[in-house]
């Protein structure tokens, strides 16, 4: 009897830090039909996922959105908040972090940075002290997850020192909302924001801002320039139930659909099943005596070293192109090679995260790295199969 010939059917599993998988209703809400953006069928749209932002941001203030990347609300928070000249101090712990050095000086503003190491996270006591070595600061800008190195930030820790300030506090969620908990308005954030492609479980191009009234006191006096990301204007029209400017219309449909997602499930629901898959991507990674990379990692992803005598980048193109999972390396020249990050963001269950770990098993075995097939696959599983209600 011959042998039979191997599969041709491959299947895509998307297990990066972004864009991540939407679910099939959110899919297909992209495909109906075109609407005018100014007729009350779709201010109704808008009022409606208004309150679901909110909920998202677990936040009584307004959540603005807009069509552009997460980089574009970075700019956008960076352009409303701040003035030329003025003093913003950065967390810079990996590439986001940099992101809002590089924003901050395209605007003309004095950045100091406080820089930590890639996979550490930034203490109270330093933000503290550089507050105290700059007293004239306006805001403190950092991360709630540094997508880059995996690390999730003490945002509540973080938010008591700065509020003992005159200084604004604005964070970076873009990786961390809907999948890390955080309650901006107890914590002190003046300022939090996301993009639609990471936890809100969307195709990349909407992003989402709220602000807090201290910041937009600041918003008022505020000397940059901006137009298409003035937030005035779209205050403005949210008060209306409206937008300023032609809307990303299907995407707002698919959101409603994503917002409607999460509030079944809850978002402390959310929070809780991104901690868990965390939780068995981790005890995977520990079975196969992988070493974590991040100091304090998050419900995001799970950054791993890579083992010494593999291949980094080689790792991350055979789990992609050969085996049909895609996750993601290290990001940027300190990074690349040295570095995988397994996402357990959005759309994800146990079989996500177990079917990368066999990938990972496989493509490790691959480049000669010892270790029994299974052994990663069967800790997640310890892990996975806990729940009570499976």
């Amino acid at each position: 009897m011959s042998t039979p010939a191997m599969p041709k059917i491959k299947k895509n599993y998307i297990l990066a830090p972004g864009p991540t998988p939407v679910p099939p209703e959110v899919s297909a809400a992209g495909a109906w039909p075109m609407i005018h953006h100014r007729t009350p069928q779709f201010r109704a749209i808008i009022k409606e996922v208004a309150e679901g932002l909110k909920y998202l941001f677990v936040t009584q203030n307004p959540v603005y959105f807009t069509a552009c990347s997460g980089t574009g609300v970075m700019e956008a928070a960076v352009a409303n908040l701040m003035s030329p000249g003025e003093t913003m101090i950065v967390v810079e712990g990996g590439k986001f972090g940099e992101r809002w050095s590089e924003i901050g000086k395209a605007y003309g503003l004095n950045v100091v940075p406080l820089k930590v190491e890639y996979g550490q996270v930034a203490s109270p006591v330093q933000i503290e002290e550089i507050l105290q070595k700059n007293p004239q600061a306006k805001g403190v800008f950092t991360q709630l997850s540094e997508t880059s190195t995996g690390c999730v930030f003490d945002i509540e820790a973080i938010g008591k020192v700065v509020s003992k300030t005159n200084a604004l506090f604005v964070v970076d969620g873009i990786s961390g909302v809907g999948a890390e908990p955080c309650y901006p308005d107890k914590w002190g954030v003046d300022c939090l924001l996301t993009g639609s492609q990471k936890g809100v479980m969307l195709p990349p191009g909407l992003g989402f801002i709220s602000v807090s009234q201290k910041a937009w006191d600041s918003i008022e006096k505020a000397k940059s320039p901006r137009y298409y990301f003035d937030l005035r204007a779209y205050k403005k029209a949210l008060a209306q139930e409206d937008s300023p400017y032609t809307p990303a219309i299907s995407l707002v449909f698919q959101l409603r659909e994503a917002l409607n997602i999460i509030r079944k499930e809850t978002i402390e629901g959310v929070w809780a099943r991104h901690g868990w898959l965390a939780e068995g991507t981790r005890a995977a990674i520990k079975a196969l005596n992988l070493e974590l990379f991040a100091q304090r990692p998050g419900n995001i992803l799970t950054a791993v070293k890579v083992p010494a005598g593999v291949d980094g980048e080689k790792l991350v193109q055979i789990m992609r192109d050969d085996l049909g999972v895609t996750i993601a390396g290290g990001q940027g020249e300190k990074m690349k090679g040295k570095v995988l990050r397994i996402a357990h963001l959005g759309y994800q269950d146990r079989f996500d995260v177990t079917t990368a770990i066999a990938a990972l098993e496989v493509a490790l075995k691959r480049q000669g790295f010892s270790l029994k097939l299974g052994t990663g696959v069967a800790a997640a599983e310890e892990i996975l199969w806990k729940d009570p209600q499976s």
